[in-house]
């Protein structure tokens, strides 16, 4: 069965929607901010995550990729859902808020319904520990079950969501949360889409793959821009790590697993830090 999966692969495109709505200087109603001074640091974190976004492949190229490939679903490679209630730190909780919302989304566009509830609830209870429930509330889980059998609506509905996760996070003064989410989901997306690459030694896919060395580049930058607290800095150290394995696949000017091959290993890596559980 082909499904969109390489469109939800790369969901980061999605999230940092949240970074670049023109309307994300407004403050919501239903937000309340701890303080009323001024924040710089957002402005400085908006444009770092749209820079993101901006170099990130365009859907109709993402879904020619899909066509091509006839890519299909495998939940093994997602998350386990019975890790949620195990990340305890702020920054473990934020960060797998991203890749379970990642998660999602592929099983949502696959049209695992029952799946997709699952790693809803997994969304829902990291959102809750993180003070940001209300971006997940009851009417959004009726309005997805609502409109289960159209992918789109989904989307759009999750996506919604997580841009008020943005919101609320950056208007409380916490935009390395925010960062950390969208690292998360840029993590999980990278490493599904090196799994697909691996199975099917799709060149088009590891071509697109390695494209990202521009969208790694920016994300490292807001990543940077944030303060992140000391025992979660690892995370800069490894990324600029993995960029410097972007930089040799791309000079190789070859889209096969071998020139693929550090990068997945450096994004499992890191991915296996970021879920495990103790």
């Amino acid at each position: 069965m082909i499904k969109n999966f390489f469109r939800i692969a790369i969901l980061l495109a999605i999230m940092t929607l949240a970074y670049c709505d023109d309307n994300a200087n407004d403050k919501p109603e239903d937000i309340i901010a701890e303080t009323e001074e001024p924040k710089p640091s957002i402005e400085q974190s908006k444009f770092n995550a749209q820079n993101v976004f901006n170099s990130l492949p365009d859907h109709k190229v993402v879904l020619k990729l899909i066509e091509d490939n006839k890519i299909e679903y495998n939940p093994d490679i997602l998350n386990d859902p019975n890790f949620v209630s195990k990340y305890s730190t702020e920054f473990s909780k934020g960060i797998n808020l991203g890749i379970y919302g990642s998660d999602l989304n592929i099983a949502s566009s696959f049209d695992q319904t029952q799946e997709s509830m699952v790693f809803l609830k997994c969304v829902n209870m990291l959102a809750s520990n993180l003070g940001v429930s209300s971006a997940f509330d009851q009417k959004m889980f009726e309005r997805i079950e609502a409109n289960s059998t159209h992918k789109d609506s989904v989307l759009e509905i999750v996506t919604n969501a997580f841009k008020k996760v943005d919101e609320i996070l950056k208007y409380n003064n916490r935009p390395a949360t925010s960062a950390i989410i969208l690292s998360g989901c840029w993590i999980e997306g990278l490493f599904v889409s090196c799994k697909i690459a691996e199975e099917g030694n799709h060149e088009s896919i590891i071509k697109t793959i390695i494209a990202q060395k521009e969208s790694l580049r920016n994300l490292i930058i807001m990543i940077k821009s944030v303060n992140l607290e000391e025992k979660d800095k690892f995370i800069i150290e490894d990324m600029d790590d993995l960029y410097k394995a972007f930089e040799v696949a791309e000079t190789t000017k070859k889209y096969n697993l071998k020139s693929l091959s550090e990068i997945s290993r450096k994004i499992a890596l890191i991915r296996s830090k970021i879920t495990a559980v103790s």
